[in-house]
Formats: structure tokens, C-alpha cells, sequence
């Protein structure tokens, strides 16, 4: 699909300030016409929305949560179970199947730029198709890219490949998540790599280039035009590497490492406590990491449920352990 597709499904709905399409749909080798297009949809008001929207496409929802408080109920479980984002799946449209997620932009902005859930910008560190971008979403996210990054060079040893890379980027928001346990293909951070290598390219070019500039890396080239890289595991490098993750884990990895800040704010220290800082900050930045994607992805889990009804959510689980079944055979 182009996007002029993209766009023609957003004609049937309400207005929105941003749209991106992701998953599947976006793989250049995708021909499979039974897989949805998904996409997040960034509003200014989610109940305001879903009220225009229950008037133009009812027959989106579960029947129980029109007839029993429309978009005030739609909107609550959103934001109070799930983690601000209410999904419509299995929507037939000119011969097509849809998926579409409603947000709060404010929450949307929030997520991409401090990680408070680790949800929203976990989809923005892979490769999407923006489609609407009234309030230049693209740009923020940068900031969401850089410390994707960084964090990725935190968890990876001194030499590693550009595609190593990108998976440790893209298995980020999956750590944790309670779907890989039961209903997730477990080849899924490899195919969305290999599927989506050039995107993945094209998104991180600019920050390998920019950290190589800053002596934080060192590229080089392989037989296979794939990207060679090493880093320097050192104290300054690792301060750097913090320094770019959202304020909220900064300030958590450098408390639990307590009195190693004076060393990574002097730099000076034998190679055995290098190692050590090294580890310790990688090891918080897991846990805290597992710990937000477990949360979000079970309130959203437990959401998506009750947003989709029964039959909905029977049928999109079904496909889900349907993929992760063949990827365990």
C-alpha cells in the first residue's frame, strides 16, 4: 500500500492531529491481503473523537460499550485498565482489514519522550508510516530514537553487527510484554528486522553517524554492505550512553548505583569498577525496562479484552497463538 491507501481509510473517520501505520503491513515483502494495517491515531480529546466516530462507524466497537456508556465508558477503560489507548481491530473496509489504536496526543507525547509507560514509543522505535502529522510528532521522536539507541549500546558488548543492533532496539518493548509468553511468535524481533532492514537504516543512520562524530562509536564497513560497529566500554562513554535515556530511568540507574556516581562524573577508575558500572547500569536499565513493558502490556492486555468483546478478542488472540505455535514447531 502507498500512501494515498494509507489515507483513503482515514476518510471514513473523525479528524486527527497525528497517524502512523505499523507492523506487518510496512514489510516490502508482505503480500499476505488477510493481515490488518494497523494504525495510532494521536486526537486532542479521545472522548470528544469517539463520540464523532460512534456516529459515523458504530458497527467499530463492541456492541456492549455502545449501549452501555459510548464514549465515556470507551474512553475510562481506555485510560483507568488499559494504558490510554483504545483499539478497534477486524475493521472491513474496501475489501480490507484495519486495526486502529486512539490516543491522547498529550499521552502519545508523554510516552515518546520520557518512556512512562513504555508502550506507545516502544511502536515509534520501529519503523511506522506517518501519515498525518499536524504537530510534528516525527521531530519529538527523535529524542525517543537517540535514547533507543543508547540504550541498545548499554546492553550490547564492544563489538556487535548493525543488524545486532536494530534487534536489541526493536526487543526493547518486548521485554517483558506478558503476550511473548503465550501468543507471540518468538522469531518475532528477528523477522521485523530482517523484513524491515533498510527502514531500521534509514531511522538510525543519523544517530550511528552523530555518535561516531562524538567518538562514542566506530563504524566500518562489511563484505555484505552491513555496518560493522565497536565501542569503548569505558566510563565516559557509559555517562554519555545515560545521558541520552529520559529523565526518570537517568535518575534511576544512577541512585541504584549510588556511590559510583562520583566515578562517572570523574572518569577515573581501574577496569575492574569500569566493568562494573557498565554492568551495574545495564542491569537496572533491564529491570526497569521489564517492569514498565510488564505493566502496560498486561493493563493493556486486560483492556483490549473488554474494548473488543468476546468474540473479537477470542479471534485476535487465536491468531496470535496460532503464529507463536508454528514459530515453537
Amino acid at each position: 500500500m502507498d500512501n494515498a491507501a494509507f489515507r483513503s481509510f482515514l476518510q471514513v473517520l473523525p479528524p486527527v492531529e497525528f497517524a502512523c501505520v505499523y507492523g506487518s503491513s510496512l514489510h516490502p515483502s508482505n503480500r499476505d491481503k488477510t493481515t490488518m494495517t494497523d494504525y495510532i491515531l494521536g486526537v486532542a480529546d479521545p472522548e470528544q473523537w469517539h463520540s464523532e466516530n460512534l456516529k459515523l462507524n458504530k458497527h467499530h466497537y463492541a456492541s456492549w460499550m455502545v449501549h452501555l456508556g459510548g464514549e465515556r465508558l470507551i474512553t475510562g477503560v481506555a485510560d483507568k485498565i488499559g494504558v490510554g489507548v483504545h483499539f478497534n481491530p477486524f475493521v472491513s473496509w474496501n475489501g480490507k482489514l484495519f486495526k486502529y489504536g486512539v490516543v491522547r496526543i498529550h499521552d502519545l507525547l508523554q510516552d515518546v519522550q520520557y518512556w512512562e509507560k513504555f508502550y506507545l514509543c516502544g511502536r515509534l522505535q520501529k519503523p511506522v508510516h506517518i501519515v498525518v502529522d499536524n504537530l510534528d510528532v516525527d521531530s519529538t521522536n527523535s529524542v525517543n530514537l537517540r535514547a533507543a539507541v543508547s540504550a541498545a549500546l548499554l546492553l550490547l558488548p564492544s563489538e556487535f553487527t548493525e543488524e545486532d543492533l536494530y534487534a536489541k532496539v526493536c526487543s526493547l518493548s518486548y521485554t517483558g510484554d506478558v503476550r511473548m509468553l503465550f501468543a507471540e511468535d518468538k522469531n518475532k524481533v528477528k523477522k521485523i528486522v530482517s523484513g524491515q532492514f533498510d527502514l531500521f537504516h534509514s531511522m538510525y543512520k543519523p544517530f550511528l553517524e552523530e555518535y561516531e562524530a562524538n567518538k562514542l562509536l566506530r563504524l566500518s564497513s562489511t563484505a555484505n554492505n552491513q555496518i560493522h560497529i565497536s565501542q569503548d566500554c569505558d566510563l565516559s562513554v557509559d555517562y554519555s550512553l545515560v545521558s541520552a535515556l529520559p529523565p526518570s530511568i537517568r535518575s534511576q540507574i544512577r541512585m541504584k548505583e549510588g556511590e559510583k556516581e562520583k566515578l562517572w562524573q570523574t572518569g577515573r577508575a581501574i577496569n575492574d569498577t569500569r566493568n562494573r558500572v557498565r554492568e551495574g547500569a545495564a542491569n537496572c536499565l533491564q529491570r526497569i525496562l521489564r517492569r514498565r513493558v510488564m505493566v502496560s502490556s498486561a493493563r493493556q492486555a486486560v483492556s483490549g479484552v473488554l474494548a473488543v468483546g468476546a468474540v473479537n478478542a477470542s479471534r485476535y488472540l487465536a491468531k496470535k497463538v496460532s503464529k507463536a505455535w508454528k514459530s515453537w514447531s
